[in-house]
């Protein structure tokens, strides 16, 4: 049987210290039982490596010939586990992301900035898919998405803010086709739909008397992009349905109106999601730590 590389480090202890107790304490070990351990190493390998006396212990000629070729090895493996070390208290390396658009716009893309100002050595990919795409197989850290498109074999968490939804209408339109006063009156409007990348039309979420409520609105247009529904609708195609965070600069300025405020559906959070792993990346780590910073 080979020596490990164990043996080999207490060998290299016993003849740099030339004592047994001090590479013993050294090691946390009995003296006798390192002692055992290089008497197993010298049978091993067939030559003795150690001439022991009651006072000393030095290193025979093949031990100081094993031992000039063990120390820089050794040397390069101590200083290997050391950069390691360094590296998961200063996480390096490359970080790939795939996020849905929103959350990209929303929750991931203000928080590139000062997260890389943060971590210099972390270099960041994110891909932008509103699919649901098996981060996995296409070899991606981590996802961002709403809670309820995530697998369950995932870990999911919290990122960002919570996020709610508003109906919103330019007030042309309103003054030509009037302002809908609870939501399934929506159903005689030109509403501007939501289709996701597996083909399904998004249903519309409301809170009515306490309940929720998801309407499937007429949709004389339909589009997948929120920034495209935001200027359809402040062109008067009709009414849209987005996130309150990307209408709220057309709210202020009035070129938008809020409508069925008192029946919107509570707000919904974005999650960052791994696969269940024992070590999670340094990276990936420093980002959900960042983004727990960040509230």
């Amino acid at each position: 049987m080979k020596p490990d590389l164990t043996e080999l480090d207490a060998f290299a202890a016993v003849a740099r210290h030339g004592s047994f107790r001090k590479a013993a304490d050294e090691r946390g070990v009995s003296a006798s039982a390192l002692s055992h351990a290089m008497r197993t190493l010298e049978q091993r390998l067939g030559v003795r490596l150690l001439n022991r006396t009651t006072r000393s212990v030095t290193a025979t000629e093949a031990g100081q010939q094993l031992l000039s070729t063990l120390q820089p090895a050794l040397a390069a493996v101590a200083s290997a586990l050391q950069a390691l070390q360094c590296q998961q208290q200063v996480p390096t390396g490359t970080l790939r992301l795939n996020v849905s658009r929103p959350a990209a716009r929303l929750v991931v893309g203000p928080m590139l900035g000062p997260f890389m100002a943060a971590y210099p050595r972390i270099k960041v990919e994110l891909l932008t898919d509103d699919g649901l795409t098996d981060i996995v197989a296409k070899g991606f850290d981590a996802g961002v998405r709403f809670g309820e498109s995530l697998a369950s074999d995932m870990i999911a968490l919290p990122i960002g803010a919570p996020q709610a939804f508003v109906c919103v209408a330019a007030p042309g339109y309103l003054r030509a086709r009037g302002t809908p006063q609870a939501p399934r009156e929506l159903l005689e409007h030109a509403c501007i739909g939501r289709r996701f990348p597996s083909g399904k039309l998004y249903s519309w979420e409301f809170l009515l008397n306490g309940q929720p409520l998801r309407l499937a609105v007429p949709a004389a247009l339909v589009l997948e992009d929120d920034g495209l529904m935001l200027q359809a609708a402040l062109d008067g195609a009709g009414i849209a349905y987005v996130y309150e965070a990307m209408a709220k600069p057309y709210l202020a300025d009035g070129r938008l109106q809020e409508l069925l405020q008192d029946c919107k559906a509570a707000a919904s959070r974005f999650f960052i999601y791994y696969p269940s792993r024992r070590h999670t990346p340094p990276a990936l780590q420093a980002l959900i730590d960042f983004s727990r910073a960040r509230g």
